[in-house]
């Protein structure tokens, strides 16, 4: 491989990134990916087979699920701020916000848990969990989807950094959280769909000479050969935080009629004593 197809950037010691799991949900855990001393953890069978299988069919059955054909084919309910200006993710978010509280609207809620979960833990540090915000507006509190992609990968090698650094959200507050933790409490997972994650996170140099420096997706297999990764098989149930920073991936159901549904954000600190979330 010649040296401008090689992926640029920095990796992670082994420690950093040995994906720690868990039978029980550790806010502690979560801290240390959001302060980067860990790459990733999964928390096993942290949401109940009864609430995963109702979330998902109120998901399914809802008259608000929308389609996305590009970047990612999915069906989702939610917002992506992907490639908008602040004023239209807000907006957005602020018209989808009855339709995502009518699905979440049951007892044991896992979102609120997680959420809840991690600002009590960082309160006697007198840090601040909230979703992001501009001019009285709040981002998105979550986005549900299901990946429908075929191929080598139902969501493209990509990085979560680079989207949070386009021009048009230069007033958006995301913009100063440097390591975006992702989130994502899996509902229903068939059969297969692993998430695959390498132990690189691409310089500014890579993602421009690539043409990737405001989407960050997607990174040609290729460059990804020979760089470390982890292979995580996740379950119904699992919910699984890692920095987003790194390249991931994920791999799609062995079977067409199995279905991969998440709820899922990105959070991270814009400050010392701030950490918003959005979608």
């Amino acid at each position: 491989m010649s040296g401008d197809e090689r992926l640029t950037g920095w990796s992670g010691e082994a420690g950093y990134f040995a994906f720690r799991e868990y039978q029980e949900f550790r806010p502690e855990a979560v801290i240390d990916v959001l302060r980067g001393t860990s790459a990733g953890v999964v928390f096993r069978g942290m949401v109940g087979p009864t609430l995963c299988a109702e979330l998902s069919a109120r998901f399914w059955a809802s008259p608000d699920r929308l389609r996305r054909s590009t970047e990612a084919p999915s069906y989702y309910l939610g917002t992506y701020h992907y490639h908008k200006t602040t004023a239209d993710y807000l907006e957005e978010s602020t018209r989808t916000a009855a339709a995502l509280d009518r699905v979440l609207d049951v007892p044991g809620d896992p979102l609120t848990a997680f959420y809840r979960g991690l600002a009590e833990a960082l309160a006697p540090e007198g840090v601040t969990v909230r979703q992001a915000e501009h001019d009285g507006r709040r981002a998105c509190r979550a986005l549900l989807r299901s990946w429908h992609g075929d191929g080598r990968y139902a969501l493209d090698p990509h990085e979560d950094r680079s989207q949070c650094t386009e021009p048009r959200q230069a007033d958006f507050e995301i913009q100063r959280v440097l390591d975006p933790t992702a989130l994502n409490i899996c509902l229903e997972n068939g059969d297969g769909g692993r998430l695959l994650v390498w132990n690189i996170q691409p310089d500014d140099a890579c993602k421009r000479r690539l043409g990737l420096h405001y989407t960050g997706s997607p990174y040609p297999p290729r460059m990804l050969e020979g760089i470390g990764r982890q292979e995580i098989d996740i379950h119904a149930g699992d919910v699984y935080v890692f920095n987003g920073s790194h390249v991931h991936a994920v791999e799609p159901n062995t079977s067409g009629d199995s279905r991969r549904t998440t709820l899922a954000g990105i959070f991270g600190f814009t400050d010392d004593s701030t950490v918003v979330s959005w979608t």
